[in-house]
């Protein structure tokens, strides 16, 4: 399965370019995800609990990068095993450039290019189950990660449960509010 898309994020390209790179972004963007350990250099290993149609399974695997053009582009490249559920594999090549928001500020287009393919159990819900539920994830991480990076859009700040990622953590973290 392949989705392409892209989202503007109201962060200067340099604040999103370290958010990519950055374990804790990354942990608190992957819905379902327990830990994840490791660097960029050496690759991210991740453990992940997901519900697939009628299928949940723990999927543990490596996450690693490549293709890096610093600030500009990377590919990341995954592979999880989740027992008897299957296996689920893809690669996600990842773009950033400027772009102007509607209020004037600075902020980053981030396009998005993903392939992934599904094995075992998984791959016996049919594609119609499969299809929905990486364009689902794929908007679930982008979502989670502009959060994480841009911070609320309300002057109210609401009430976030206490297991949710605080938003706007890593840009406030960078110090480019």
């Amino acid at each position: 399965m392949q989705m392409i898309d892209s989202r503007v994020i109201a962060a200067p390209p340099a604040v999103v370019w370290a958010a990519l790179l950055d374990a804790e972004v990354l942990k608190a963007s992957v819905p379902g995800c327990e830990e994840l350990t490791g660097s960029v250099a050496e690759g991210y290993e991740a453990a992940v609990v997901q519900k697939v149609g009628p299928v949940k399974a723990r999927f543990t695997g490596l996450v690693t990068f490549s293709d890096i053009v610093e600030g500009e582009s990377l590919t990341l490249l995954g592979e999880g095993k989740g027992g008897a559920a299957g296996f689920a594999k893809g690669e996600a090549k990842v773009a950033i450039e400027p772009a102007a928001l509607e209020d004037g500020g600075e902020g980053t287009k981030l396009s998005y290019q993903v392939d992934a393919k599904v094995g075992g159990k998984l791959a016996q819900l049919g594609s119609r189950i499969i299809d929905g539920f990486a364009r689902k994830m794929a908007d679930d991480f982008f979502a989670r990660f502009a959060d994480a990076v841009e911070g609320p859009k309300d002057a109210e700040p609401e009430a976030e449960a206490e297991d949710a990622p605080k938003k706007g953590w890593f840009k406030r973290m960078m110090g480019s509010d």
